[in-house]
């Protein structure tokens, strides 16, 4: 069967991107800073918040799984695309017969793996360090994948500013990433926060994948299961085309 010109070039796209893939893991997930901001920081910040405080492991199981996956799957895109600004592999990887979309696709993608592995440690401790059940396991798979998916996506957003240098990222990155975590239902659900917050939470991908976690251990949704998945299909939707437009935006200003 001869293979239409369309396929062939899908299919190198798609290539590209697993090899970009590849390439992000074999490079970066073992990075000082990789581990730091998506690893080591969430659970240190935690901790802090957990300490001295009689809370349910119901509560904070749900919390410590949506926080490394909010950490982890965005902390890839804002650390890959500066340090190849800055070694120059930038310009090379844009040379190449590939599409920005693909070569963000790429990204993507490793974000999503790196953030729906490391989520795996706090569930299986909370398994076996405290009495928190998982009531219904394919609702906790999907809304990890979903939630990885998602805040890859937004990880690859951050990334679009032209700096070489990835602590400007960084504090960019911090700086909407932390905010998020008083207003998303990490720490507290979003039902038993003020007023305000009810109305402040829908705005932003977390809260969807917050409640998608906590629905899977027992905790009553405070979004529809459906609800949360569509929005956060949407947010991953729009943040990707975002990143895409910005990146070509950003090339043909030569930055």
């Amino acid at each position: 069967m001869i293979s239409s010109p369309v396929h062939s070039i899908w299919l190198r796209q798609v290539h590209g991107s697993l090899v970009i893939l590849k390439k992000n893991v074999l490079l970066y997930y073992l990075k000082p800073p990789v581990l730091i901001f998506g690893v080591v920081f969430p659970v240190f910040f935690f901790i802090a918040f957990k300490m001295g405080r009689n809370i349910p492991p119901g509560s904070v199981v749900p919390g410590m799984v949506a926080m490394a996956l909010w950490f982890t799957a965005s902390a890839i895109g804002p650390l890959v695309t500066p340090w190849e600004r800055g070694a120059k592999t930038w310009e090379r990887l844009i040379s190449t017969p590939l599409s920005i979309r693909s070569i963000l696709a790429g990204d993507v993608l490793s974000g999503f793996v790196f953030g729906s592995a490391v989520s795996l440690i706090p569930v299986i401790l909370g398994l076996l360090l405290t009495d928190a059940i998982i009531v219904n396991l394919p609702l906790l798979v999907f809304g990890i994948l979903a939630g990885a998916l998602t805040f890859a996506s937004l990880g690859v957003l951050l990334s679009s500013p032209p700096s070489s240098s990835p602590s400007n990222i960084m504090l960019l990155s911090n700086l909407v990433r932390l905010p998020l975590l008083f207003v998303s239902g990490i720490f507290v659900p979003i039902a038993q926060m003020p007023a305000w917050a009810g109305w402040v939470a829908p705005l932003f991908p977390l809260s969807y994948a917050s409640a998608l976690i906590r629905a899977a251990y027992g905790s009553v949704p405070y979004f529809p299961v459906w609800l949360c998945f569509l929005m956060l299909f949407l947010f991953t939707t729009v943040m990707f085309s975002a990143s895409c437009r910005f990146h070509k935006m950003y090339r043909a200003k030569g930055l």
